[in-house]
């Protein structure tokens, strides 16, 4: 994915001119904590988020515990936290049980292998066939004989909810590993030339290869604009009718405004917030 820079600090100077919401417009003196847990997936949205709201707030302590969608769901239903984390979006339970979710970016799942596979591009169809076990060899598929291995994510990630959900593979996986963060994912299949296995394309490196699908590159544009099929929502979620803290609040207005854009982007993600082109305004004004 493209990388961005930082917030320059002269593109904060102006908005917080405009009295605009900015990392520290709220208050000068903003004290407090902020409590953040859920996703893997979302750690480096969330660390550099973070890092650049304390920047501005050093009164303010931040916290993220990555402990996985489910997880983190669950801790802020029962209060353990201010802000949920989830890359996927809630299900209909969650909802009802007084949840509300906000779409913070879009991230691409890459699917990945070790580098030296020379598989470069699998369609939708093959990859639900190979995770549920109905294609077995790399040589089947256009790279060389061996077994393929199947790494995955644990129950309740949402990495895995969204991966299952898109190649209509739910409870149909045949997982050799089933692995409990994006890191794990990718470290294993670095090290392994027969594996195979889906991660944030935020958090994939040079030490995997992601696989184009169904002819689509995973970046940027592709998720932006649709055309890279295997993508989900990263979320922040809260409880519907209870007031956060003032520090967190103020966090959570900053991370969903345009604002925070530049940052999302440079974290690997998609802001779902972003300031609209010259070139879009343009057409806008038509």
């Amino acid at each position: 994915m493209k990388k961005f820079g930082k917030i320059i600090a002269s593109a904060l100077a102006a908005v917080m001119a405009a009295s605009c919401l900015s990392v520290g417009a709220l208050a000068a003196d903003l004290e407090g904590a902020v409590a953040t847990d859920g996703s893997t997936s979302m750690e480096k949205v969330i660390g550099a988020l973070g890092e650049a709201f304390v920047e501005e707030n050093q009164d303010v302590t931040f916290t993220y515990n990555p402990t996985g969608s489910g997880s983190g769901i669950q801790a802020v239903s029962e209060g353990r936290c201010d802000i949920g984390l989830a890359s996927r979006a809630l299900k209909d339970e969650e909802l009802k049980s007084g949840l509300t979710e906000t779409i913070l970016a879009l991230d691409g799942i890459a699917i990945i292998v070790h580098p030296d596979n020379p598989v470069s591009d699998l369609d939708l169809e093959t990859i639900a066939g190979i995770y549920t076990g109905q294609i077995t060899n790399w040589a089947d598929v256009g790279g060389e004989d061996g077994e393929i291995v199947l790494i995955g994510r644990e129950a309740g990630s949402g990495t895995r909810d969204g991966f299952e959900s898109i190649t209509g593979t739910e409870g149909s996986c045949r997982y050799r590993q089933e692995l409990t963060s994006t890191g794990d994912v990718i470290t294993t299949v670095s090290q392994n030339p027969n594996a195979i296995g889906y991660a944030s394309l935020a958090a994939v490196g040079d030490s995997v290869k992601a696989l184009a699908v169904d002819g689509v590159e995973p970046t940027e544009e592709t998720v932006m604009d649709g055309s890279y099929t295997v993508q989900r929502p990263f979320v922040l979620v809260t409880r519907e009718g209870e007031t956060l803290s003032e520090a967190a609040q103020a966090f959570f207005d900053f991370a969903v405004s345009p604002d925070a854009a530049d940052i999302i982007a440079a974290a690997g993600a998609v802001a779902v917030n972003a300031p609209a082109s010259e070139d879009a305004e343009a057409d806008a004004a038509e």
